[in-house]
């Protein structure tokens, strides 16, 4: 285990909307995972204005567990925007996220952790195996293309949020998107500043409780409008 990692500290957050079914599976076994890997860690919830009982459940994990905080978002601020708190809420060296749906399994990390050496600044995960429904995989294939070819992307999974950064890589960059493009903007900003990258494959599950955000109609129409704006900024 590279000593900087394990000395600075690990901040796992999640964003979550309507991920009440969830939320406590994610926070209860990712307690688990990282006092097999550091004894200096804090969780946090980013409740995104969620309508179900996701709140409630964040905050009963909060008073159960001290590591647990919670940030909420009174209303809705988009994908990007929970993950713009998540990493200005983390205060450790190293920062973990995940989605709270439960597609990815936070037991990954006991692989990923040792791959983030003291010449790694980024360990980005890909999912080994996309498994949501048939007729969603021709759309994540397509728009997984579109991305790597528009922007130029060298990593083979941009949309696979399973990611351990070092904090200090957002002394370098900005993030400024509040939607689902964030993930774009987030890798290739890194990217252009020459963060040292490795990727590794991570599991992927079937959404086990509500709906996703990103195959309804209206959504992928402004997520494509706001990869057009993005890709203007990026050249200026």
């Amino acid at each position: 285990m590279p000593d900087s990692a394990r000395s600075s500290g690990v901040s796992a957050f999640f964003p979550a909307y309507n991920d009440g079914g969830t939320i406590a599976s994610m926070v209860i076994a990712t307690i688990v995972v990282l006092q097999q890997l550091t004894d200096d860690f804090e969780i946090i919830i980013v409740n995104d204005g969620s309508q179900d009982y996701t709140p409630l459940v964040a905050d009963r994990l909060a008073q159960d567990y001290p590591c647990v905080r919670v940030v909420h978002h009174p209303k809705n601020r988009g994908y990007g925007g929970a993950l713009r708190t998540g990493f200005a809420s983390a205060t450790k060296g190293v920062i973990f996220y995940t989605d709270g749906d439960a597609q990815y399994d936070v037991r990954d990390l006991l692989r990923l952790y040792p791959l983030l050496t003291d010449d790694v600044d980024v360990v980005q995960g890909f999912k080994l195996n996309r498994d949501d429904p048939w007729f969603r995989r021709p759309i994540g294939r397509i728009y997984h293309t579109m991305v790597r070819w528009a922007f130029q992307l060298r990593v083979r999974d941009v949309d696979c949020d399973f990611r351990l950064i070092r904090r200090q890589v957002f002394e370098r960059i900005e993030l400024k998107q509040n939607s689902g493009e964030i993930c774009v903007e987030l890798v290739k900003k890194m990217e252009m500043a020459g963060f040292h990258i490795v990727e590794a494959g991570v599991t992927h599950y079937p959404r086990s409780y509500g709906r996703s955000q990103f195959f309804r109609l209206p959504h992928i129409l402004s997520t494509f409008r706001g990869l057009v704006h993005l890709w203007r900024d990026l050249r200026r």
